[in-house]
């Protein structure tokens, strides 16, 4: 990890299947704008200049699609601008240079923080996912379960997620499909997890541990999270990190495998193994 140039995996892994944008929903972008903006300005030593984020988004444009930066998109993107349509292409830009310029910020100022260059990169991407999810739950009014002891409360956690999903995918998150599955049948650790989506509540219960599998179609940043993972070392986690957070507030710990690698996934079915666990 972090020995490659974005050139050299972009030539590795071009995705040609992202060459046709779409539009961005103007919900989306403004609460992505405030999660992610606010989030890399009260980095150690960033003296929040755009020039660089702007560099890195005109390098990914041309290097990735092969267009030229757009005239103020920057300034537009964390000014929040009502009067600009975001495209997927764009965005996938702008989140891979403000998520570049936050990891690599954090590098340079390691011995500011508490925990390792890993631990610290992956919580940027969850105060970004908290801030994010709290601006989605009031637009759309959530009202998340207490609990998750019985199946009137896990009806109540699958309305949420479906309804965050709904909001990821009309707002242009994903191009293609939502589904959060709490069947699974799957190899993991070299063991074999069977959980039919009745059994959850009980699971928890019982073993402390339960599973799930968050399927996107058309990720609007899988490009980006793919470039930043070879060369970083990290992705975004935007999605992710929402739904994180989610369960973060009813008292569980949720959140993909540490072996997730989304290099290896066709762009309609990128698929999470999730752990789900009561915080202590």
């Amino acid at each position: 990890m972090g020995q490659k140039t974005l050139l050299q995996i972009v030539k590795e892994k071009p995705f040609e299947d992202y060459a046709n944008w779409w539009k961005v929903g103007p919900d989306f972008s403004r609460f992505m704008s405030q999660a992610i903006v606010t989030q890399w300005s009260r980095l150690h030593n960033n003296d929040c200049d755009l020039g660089p984020v702007s560099q890195i988004v005109s390098e990914y444009l041309k290097i990735v699609y092969g267009v030229t930066q757009r005239e103020n998109l920057v300034e537009d993107f964390v000014n929040r601008s009502t009067e600009i349509e975001i495209e997927s292409g764009e965005f996938d830009a702008l989140s891979y240079a403000f998520y570049r310029s936050a990891y690599e910020l954090i590098e340079r100022n390691i011995e500011a923080y508490e925990h390792s260059l890993e631990i610290e990169r992956r919580l940027y991407t969850k105060r970004v996912g908290k801030v994010f999810f709290g601006l989605v739950k009031d637009d759309l009014e959530l009202e998340l379960p207490t609990t998750l002891e019985d199946e009137r409360s896990f009806d109540q956690l699958k309305d949420c997620i479906g309804r965050v999903g709904n909001f990821l995918k009309t707002q242009g998150y994903l191009r293609d499909h939502f589904n959060f599955l709490f069947s699974v049948d799957t190899e993991y650790a070299g063991k074999r997890i069977v959980q039919d989506g009745s059994q959850f509540v009980t699971a928890l219960r019982q073993k402390g541990i339960a599973y799930s599998l968050y399927e996107m179609g058309y990720p609007i940043i899988l490009p980006s999270a793919v470039y930043l993972y070879h060369t970083i070392g990290e992705a975004q986690h935007h999605s992710s990190r929402t739904i994180e957070e989610l369960f973060d507030l009813i008292g569980y710990e949720a959140r993909e495998t540490d072996d997730f690698d989304p290099t290896g996934y066709p762009s309609d079915m990128v698929v999470e193994l999730w752990e789900i666990k009561k915080l202590d």
